[in-house]
């Protein structure tokens, strides 16, 4: 009977034989996650790309509409939030300002400081582009029985923890992880706002 092997498979089979030394067994888990964000990132994009959106604006635009009323966070908020220079968040929201989805303006709380804050037109277009986000999550997830989900969620956020610390509810504050590692700061991101992973071989 012929077996039938997947990518990473095929190449942990060769490894082992070449170097028959090593323990191979992680690229089973590491390899298979790379693959699956690769695919899933390219599945998550046909949606941003089907209302005008890179995967950056869908984020800045997104971090706001959750921030609730009045839909507005300093620039460097948006940057830690997102998790990327301020220089990079300047230029997405350059792009949605030109487009007419966010304004700068003064802060409501504190009129020293400037704000960037959804338009109208900007909440409808997230609004509606993350009820077909969610759709489209659910679609990937249910590739899955809803008891391998919520075992691989559970799975993932211990893995997680090893690397960001987790906030208690309601907190934005940036915490060291446990390995000593730079600071990282929450974002929850819109169901979860994947950043773009290549879709490479284990090895």
């Amino acid at each position: 009977m012929t077996e039938h092997l997947d990518h990473v498979a095929r190449i942990q089979q060769a490894w082992a034989r070449e170097r028959p030394d090593l323990d191979v067994s992680p690229q089973g888990v590491i390899g298979r996650l790379h693959r699956l964000a690769g695919h899933l990132t390219e599945q998550l994009h046909v949606v941003y790309r089907r209302y005008g959106l890179g995967e950056g604006e869908f984020d800045v635009l997104a971090t706001l509409r959750r921030a609730g009323e009045p839909f507005e966070r300093a620039p460097g908020e948006l940057a830690a939030f997102t998790m990327v220079t301020t220089g990079a968040m300047t230029k997405r929201i350059d792009r949605l300002e030109r487009d007419g989805l966010v304004t700068r303006r003064p802060s409501t709380s504190d009129g020293r400081g400037r704000v960037v804050a959804l338009t109208e037109a900007g909440r409808d277009l997230i609004d509606q582009a993350f009820a077909e986000h969610m759709r489209n999550e659910r679609r990937l997830l249910d590739l899955l029985s809803p008891d391998e989900a919520a075992q691989l969620e559970s799975l993932l956020a211990t893995w997680l923890a090893g690397f960001e610390t987790p906030l208690r509810s309601g907190s934005n504050a940036t915490m060291p992880n446990p390995a000593g590692q730079p600071p990282h700061t929450a974002s929850p991101g819109p169901g979860v706002e994947w950043r773009r992973a290549p879709n490479r071989d284990p090895a």
